[in-house]
C-alpha cells in the first residue's frame, strides 16, 4: 500500500546499531552494506594508501577516483581512514569498538591477531560485540591460509566442475556465487547472533567462508553424488532434478522453459500436438525423461523450430508452463518489471552527480529502505567520527598527518 503524502518515515530495523566494516572488495563490503541498508551506522575503516582496493577497480574511469563497483558495495556507510598498524590509530579503533555492536572483517586468518584487532582482543574491550570473519576457507583446516577469492572457492568447492557445457572447458559461474553467498551467510549469522545477544547480553564470533557458501548452494549436485555414487558433470542449462527444464532452441533464438512435473509434461505434449511423445516409454516418468534428456530435447526442438521464441513463450505461459526469454543485462534492466520493482535507482554523489545504482533486493512493508548516505569518499568522515569520539586535537592532528603521507 502506498504511503500517504508527507508520512513520517518509520525507523529502520537496525537504527541505532553500529557496525565496523574492516573489509575490502566484495563479500565483506556487501554484507555490511546490507546492514547499512537496514539502518545500521556502518563505519568503513580504510587503509590510508588508497582505501578499499575496489575504489580503483574495473578498468574504466568516472569523474572521480572511485569505481561503480565500489558504489554498488558501499552505500549507507561512512569512511574513516585509519592505519591499524599505527598505535594511535589502533587506540581510536578501540574507542570505536567500545560503542559498536557488530564488526565485519575479511583479512586472511591470523592477520587480525598480528594487528591487535582479533576477536579475543576486541571481546575483552566489548563483550557484546558480534565479530564476523569472512575468508576463503574459514579460520581452521589445512586450506585456511589460502587466499580467499571467488574463483578459487568455486573451483575447490566443486562449482566449476558442474558449470558450463558437457565436455567443455572448466567454467566459473558468471556471477560471484561464493562471494555473494558468503556475504549472505555471514549476514544470517550476524543477525542470529544479534537476536541471541538480546537474550544473553553477550556477542559471539561468526566464521563464514566462501568455500562453505559454494558447497551450501550445491544441494542437487551433492545429493546426486551421495544418492548414486556418480560424480556430477556439467549439464549446460539443464537440471538434475527434472526434464525438460532448460534452454531450448526455437526458430529464431533460444528461450527457457520448464515442464518439470508429470502434469506439465502432459500439458506440453498437448500444446505441441505431440501425442507421440506422451506415449513414448522413454519419456513416461520424470526419471525416464532425465535418463533420455538429450533425445527428449532433440524431439522438442523439432516442434519449437516451427515458431519464434516470443510466440512459444506466450503460448506456454498461457498454458501454465513456465517459460521466459534469455535477456542480457541491458534488456533485463530496461524491462517494465525491473522498473516496477525499482531494481535500478539513482543516487546523488558529491563528485559524480546522479549515479545509477542497483536497487534494494528486498522490500519491507513498514520500514522503507533508502539511501541515507551515498558511497563515501575516502576518509570523508574522519573529522566527523573523531569528533563524535571526543578524540583530542593532538591525536587528530597526528592521524591527519598519517593520512597525508605519500
Amino acid at each position: 500500500m502506498a504511503e500517504p503524502p508527507n508520512a513520517p518515515e518509520s525507523p529502520l530495523p537496525l537504527a541505532g546499531v553500529r557496525v565496523l566494516d574492516v573489509s575490502q572488495v566484495m563479500a565483506g563490503p556487501f554484507c555490511s552494506m546490507l546492514l547499512g541498508d537496514m539502518g545500521a551506522d556502518v563505519i568503513k575503516i580504510e587503509p590510508p594508501d588508497g582505501g578499499d582496493q575496489t575504489r580503483r577497480a574495473m578498468g574504466f574511469k568516472l569523474k572521480g577516483n572511485d569505481s561503480l563497483g565500489f558504489f554498488n558495495l558501499n552505500r549507507n556507510k561512512r569512511s574513516l581512514v585509519l592505519d591499524l598498524k599505527n598505535k594511535a590509530a589502533r587506540a581510536v579503533f578501540y574507542r570505536l569498538v567500545e560503542t559498536s555492536d557488530m564488526l565485519v572483517e575479511n583479512y586472511r586468518p591470523g592477520v587480525t591477531k598480528r594487528l591487535g584487532i582479533d576477536y579475543p582482543t576486541l571481546n575483552a574491550i566489548n563483550p557484546r560485540l558480534i565479530y564476523a570473519s569472512i575468508s576463503g576457507f574459514g579460520q581452521t583446516g589445512p586450506w585456511s591460509q589460502r587466499p580467499g577469492f571467488d574463483l578459487i572457492a568455486q573451483a575447490m568447492a566443486g562449482v566449476m566442475s558442474i558449470t558450463g557445457q558437457p565436455d567443455g572447458p572448466p567454467t566459473k559461474s558468471g556471477v560471484p556465487v561464493s562471494d555473494i553467498g558468503c556475504a549472505l551467510f555471514a549476514l544470517y549469522g550476524i543477525l542470529a547472533a544479534y537476536i541471541g545477544r538480546e537474550k544473553t547480553g553477550r556477542g559471539q564470533y561468526v566464521d563464514a567462508s566462501l568455500f562453505e557458501a559454494a558447497i551450501a548452494f550445491s544441494i542437487w549436485d551433492i545429493s546426486e553424488y551421495w544418492g548414486t555414487g556418480r560424480v556430477p558433470a556439467p549439464l549446460g542449462t539443464a537440471n538434475r532434478f527434472s526434464a525438460p527444464y532448460q534452454a531450448v532452441r526455437a526458430k529464431d533464438a533460444f528461450f527457457v522453459m520448464g515442464a518439470n512435473s508429470n502434469r506439465l509434461w502432459q500439458t506440453l505434449c498437448e500444446v505441441l500436438e505431440r501425442a507421440d511423445l506422451l506415449g513414448d516409454a522413454r519419456f513416461k516418468t520424470i526419471a525416464d525423461r532425465l535418463l533420455h534428456r538429450v533425445v527428449l530435447i532433440e524431439e522438442l526442438e523439432k516442434s519449437f523450430a516451427q515458431r519464434n521464441s516470443a510466440d512459444w513463450i506466450d503460448i506456454l505461459l498461457a498454458a501454465g508452463i513456465p517459460a521466459g526469454p534469455i535477456l542480457n543485462y541491458a534488456q533485463a534492466l530496461a524491462s517494465d518489471h525491473a522498473r516496477a520493482r525499482e531494481a535500478v535507482m539513482e543516487i546523488d554523489h558529491p563528485v559524480e552527480g546522479k549515479v545509477k545504482s542497483i536497487g534494494f533486493p528486498v522490500k519491507l512493508s513498514e520500514t522503507k529502505q533508502r539511501v541515507r548516505r551515498p558511497p563515501p569518499l575516502l576518509g570523508e568522515h574522519n573529522e566527523e567520527i573523531l569528533a563524535e569520539l571526543g578524540i583530542d586535537p593532538a591525536t587528530r592532528e597526528q592521524l591527519r598527518a598519517e593520512r597525508a603521507k605519500p
